[in-house]
Formats: C-alpha cells, sequence, structure tokens
C-alpha cells in the first residue's frame, strides 16, 4: 500500500434518523413504515468516516449543539479514531439532524436541519490551522455556511494543500471564491442545480463539466450513481464506469466516494485508479444499511478489488 494519506475535513456533523417505507404518507396521512436505524451522520462526519476506514490519519472541524446528541458524536469520533480536537460545542442550538426516508428500491429522501452546523465559522478554521497546515488534503460540503467553506478552500490555496469541494447540498455558488480548487465534485442534480443546465446523459454531464471548468476548478468530477462518473480537467473528460453490486440504500454513498477519493489520492495512486477505487468503495457502502455503518474497512475492501479483478 502507498503511504498513508493525512485528510482534514471542514464541515458537517449530524445524526441520522433513517426510516424505511413502502409508501411516502400523503398530506394528513399517518401511515407505518417497515424499519427504523439511527445513527451518526452529515456530509463532513461521513466523509472523515470513510476516509479513516480506508487507512487516512483524519481530523474534523465542526461543531455539535449542547444537547442529547452533541457529545455522543464527539465520542463516535473518538472511537474511530478521527483528531476531535476542534470539533466544539454551541450552546442553545440543536446539533444537526437528518430524518431520512428509504424507498422499497433503496433511493433516498433527505431533510436537513442544520443546528450547530450552521454556526462553525471562517474563525473556527483560523483557529483549528495548526492542524489543517498538516493535512494533504482538506475536504468540504455544503452543509456549513458559504462562507466557511469559501474560507477554508482559499486557506487551501494559500497553503498549497490539496482542496476538495462537494458542493452538497447544492446551493448558488460565488465561482470567483472557490478559483483554483483542485477537485469540485457534485452528483448530476447538485450539478444541474449549481449551474442551470440539465444533467441528464453523458453528453450534458460534459458541458455541465465545462461550463464549472470555466468558472475556475481545476478539475471537476460529476458522479452519476450507477452510471459511473465523469472527470473532466483541462487535458479532456472521461467516463469512469460504474460496479454493479446489489444495493440496499444508497444514503452515504457519495459521502463514501469523496471520503475514500481523498485517500486513494492522497496514498499517490493515479488519478484514474483512485477514481476507480472509489467508485468501488462507494458501490459497496451502498449494499448495507446505514451511513458511516455501511463503509467497508480498508482490508475488506481491497480483497474485493482484488476480487474483481480490476486493470487500469
Amino acid at each position: 500500500m502507498p503511504g498513508q494519506s493525512s485528510i482534514a475535513v471542514v464541515g458537517s456533523a449530524n445524526v441520522d434518523l433513517t426510516t424505511f417505507h413502502h409508501a411516502f404518507p400523503k398530506p394528513g396521512e399517518t401511515i407505518f413504515g417497515r424499519s427504523f436505524d439511527l445513527g451518526f451522520g452529515g456530509k463532513g462526519a461521513n466523509q472523515a468516516v470513510a476516509a479513516r476506514l480506508c487507512g487516512a490519519n483524519v481530523a474534523m472541524v465542526a461543531k455539535v449543539g449542547n444537547d442529547l446528541f452533541g457529545p455522543a458524536t464527539i465520542k463516535n469520533f473518538e472511537a474511530q479514531g478521527i483528531d476531535a480536537s476542534y470539533v466544539s460545542v454551541a450552546e442553545g442550538v440543536s446539533s444537526g439532524v437528518a430524518p431520512i426516508f428509504v424507498d422499497p428500491e433503496g433511493q433516498n429522501r433527505i431533510l436537513v436541519v442544520k443546528g450547530a452546523n450552521d454556526l462553525l465559522s471562517p474563525e473556527d478554521v483560523d483557529a483549528a490551522e495548526p492542524l489543517l497546515r498538516k493535512a494533504n488534503a482538506i475536504v468540504l460540503q455544503f452543509e456549513i455556511p458559504l462562507r466557511t467553506v469559501y474560507h477554508a478552500a482559499q486557506f487551501a490555496k494559500g497553503k498549497g494543500i490539496r482542496c476538495i469541494v462537494n458542493p452538497a447540498p447544492a446551493q448558488v455558488v460565488d465561482f470567483e471564491q472557490l478559483r483554483g480548487v483542485d477537485y469540485f465534485i457534485p452528483n448530476e442534480s447538485e450539478a444541474e442545480t449549481i449551474t442551470g443546465m440539465p444533467v441528464h446523459t453523458p453528453g450534458d454531464a460534459k458541458d455541465c463539466a465545462q461550463r464549472l471548468l470555466e468558472q475556475g476548478m481545476q478539475r471537476v468530477i460529476i458522479t452519476r450513481g450507477e452510471h459511473g462518473c465523469l472527470m473532466a480537467g483541462e487535458e479532456g473528460m472521461e467516463m469512469v464506469p460504474p460496479f454493479k453490486v446489489e444495493s440496499v440504500d444508497t444514503t452515504g454513498a457519495g459521502d463514501a466516494f469523496i471520503g475514500s477519493f481523498a485517500v486513494f489520492l492522497g496514498e499517490g495512486f493515479s488519478e484514474k485508479e483512485a477514481l476507480r477505487r472509489a467508485s468501488l468503495y462507494a458501490a459497496l457502502s451502498t449494499t448495507k444499511v446505514g451511513t458511516q455503518k455501511s463503509f467497508w474497512a480498508r482490508k475488506e475492501f481491497e480483497k474485493e478489488w482484488q476480487k474483481r479483478c480490476v486493470t487500469l
């Protein structure tokens, strides 16, 4: 295995409340769900856990509430071996929560209540500078204030640290604030919301990626679920094929992709191999229920990677 990655995630930490159902209730209707699962989540925390399970040294910069979920979230980071020294408790607000509804096909609908995540500030990023300077990649998402995302991205650029931005959930973006980001990684719906362009076909994805490159991103990767992903840079574009698995719950697959991709890049794998590995890691996460609980340990992942006889 190549050298160990050091990943810093500046982002959200939530508690996921996942309900599995046969049908979604109509307005005013009460129906019985099939089952329920409670677990730790949040896009930032999920990506941190995925990176840690893939073998990286990982640190988290985040905020939690002073409620039942806050201390438990910090303990979860510590139990995973993630540096939580810059995860602080915000007084007077709830921790972030995410009610998730999963249909029989494994597709999910998610409603995020940001809570303490909305108080993570540029000043928190500055306070964590001693930790962030040690990272070979800083990973960001959009479940924290955009001004904090922009500040962290500019910090990474100024220090020459690789920066990976996952613009989820999608919001209107000031691209000037993100100019020079190394990797901008939306899924199809996020890319469509951000650019206003349709992203339904491979051709659509290429057009959208080109638009994002013109906004100053160094690399754009559009993840397309069961259709794989598109990688685009100034030297050209390439479709990366998917891996077939029996999916039961797609929740957290995007986070599994981001966290593992950061690790594989940091270990020195080629960009294409890092993408293929991340695609398999994300696909495998959909074979289990939950978010962080569905992520595979590196040893088991490598066995599956070898079993598939991947040639690059």
